[in-house]
């Protein structure tokens, strides 16, 4: 016979997901690397889905080794969203401006007195050298 369901969690409000902090995911997935714990076990212990544990150690495994072979640090994927929605505006902006600069340019070149053709003064008639 199966064992009797020792908790039942309730989700209210409008997310239907549970979020995790990233303590509580280092956690978690230590755990599933102590001897003689596996990823199943700890995810019955912690009322979590498997596949989500070995997807959270496969993050943090292929973050350590991007890491060691960029020489650089790891940055979240919110953070480099961030810094792409800041370019994408500062292009646009760049555009705008760009944009003012030639119009403006042409506006001047439109505004400026043309010069008029050198006219030799003619002589008057009859009047011959």
């Amino acid at each position: 016979m199966s064992k009797p369901i020792d908790r039942v969690e309730i989700i209210t409000g409008i997310h239907r997901r549970r979020r995790y902090t990233a303590e509580e995911k280092v956690r978690l997935v230590e755990q599933t690397m102590q001897p003689g714990m596996t990823v199943s076990a700890v995810a019955r212990m912690q009322g979590v889905s498997p596949s989500l544990l070995f997807q959270w150690r496969r993050r943090m495994s292929e973050g350590g080794h991007e890491a060691v072979r960029a020489d650089e640090e790891v940055v979240p994927v919110s953070r480099v969203r961030e810094l792409e929605n800041k370019v994408r505006e500062l292009e646009r902006l760049l555009g705008r401006k760009t944009m003012e600069t030639e119009i403006l340019r042409d506006a001047l070149e439109a505004a400026r007195p043309t010069k008029q053709p050198w006219h030799v003064p003619s002589l008057p008639k009859g009047n011959t050298r």
